[in-house]
């Protein structure tokens, strides 16, 4: 759950060499031109939102194992951001009907923030890996306890909170705010599904044990959580504050592009990509 790669988008040389390659292969001073892009910053971002470089994407499935994560979604975001403005409308669904609403402009929008993007690649590419951890801490003089947990496990995220000091809780309300909005973005049938029945739209049973989840709380945690982490002092030392404050007040429309590119660009390769 470590912070230390949200300051910016950074390019592996292998990112840089599929660029080039991808985009402009009669180039012969190559590493001229990936010094260009390293740093011109709009320069590079034209260069990522080619179309050559989403074909391609598309069109080789073991791409993936050969940038980075973080690139990989990167292009996918900034063609969601592209493909949005030549649509009216978005899709809402519920557990009976798509609902459109006219917010792309509003969505775009928030794309075109570099930090709100630049966050959404990265917090994406985390979610290509699950991580588990055991922390053990003291309860009571001479009385220690033991939490297991993994990055994509909610509940034991929310339990860790109150259990650690308040210096080490960006992390975790970081991580339980993205897992709300992933969930909602990449796969949000799975949330309508844990909650009730698909057919009969009856609320599933709880179970002991388990916390039952509906996808209003989800939004309302995630947007309960960016909160917090906006409001910690570590988010303001780190340049954070304004970006989880954008995803909490724009919850909605920042799981759009989620849902766009679940859609329309990955299908069946979401369970492939994800943990």
């Amino acid at each position: 759950m470590s912070l230390s790669n949200l300051k910016g988008l950074r390019l592996s040389d292998s990112d840089l060499d599929f660029l080039v390659h991808t985009v402009s292969p009669e180039v012969r001073d190559r590493s001229r031109l990936k010094q260009i892009i390293r740093e011109d910053r709009d320069f590079r971002n034209r260069y990522i939102g080619d179309e050559k470089v989403f074909t391609r994407l598309m069109d080789d499935d073991e791409l993936f194992l050969k940038i980075s994560p973080t690139l990989f979604f990167e292009i996918l975001l900034r063609k969601a951001a592209s493909d949005l403005e030549e649509v009216s409308y978005t899709v809402e669904k519920t557990s009976t009907m798509r609902i459109p609403v006219f917010d792309t402009k509003d969505v775009v929008e928030l794309l075109t923030k570099e930090p709100v993007l630049g966050y959404l690649a990265d917090m994406l590419a985390s979610f290509t890996r699950v991580e588990s951890y055991v922390i053990s801490f003291r309860v009571k003089k001479g009385v220690w306890k033991k939490i297991r947990f993994n990055n994509l496990d909610i509940v034991s995220l929310m339990s860790l909170c109150q259990a650690v000091q308040d210096e080490y809780r960006l992390g975790l309300y970081k991580r339980i705010a993205d897992i709300c909005l992933f969930i909602l973005g990449v796969f949000p049938d799975y949330a309508e599904r844990d909650y009730r029945y698909p057919f009969s739209g009856e609320l599933r049973p709880q179970i002991r044990g388990k916390l039952r989840i509906s996808p209003a709380d989800y939004e309302k945690e995630g947007r309960k959580f960016y909160r917090l982490a906006a409001e910690h002092q570590s988010a303001r030392e780190l340049d954070l504050s304004e970006v989880f404050w954008a995803l909490h007040g724009n919850f909605q429309k920042a799981k759009k592009p989620l849902n766009f590119i679940a859609e329309r660009y990955l299908h069946y390769r979401r369970h492939k990509l994800f943990a």
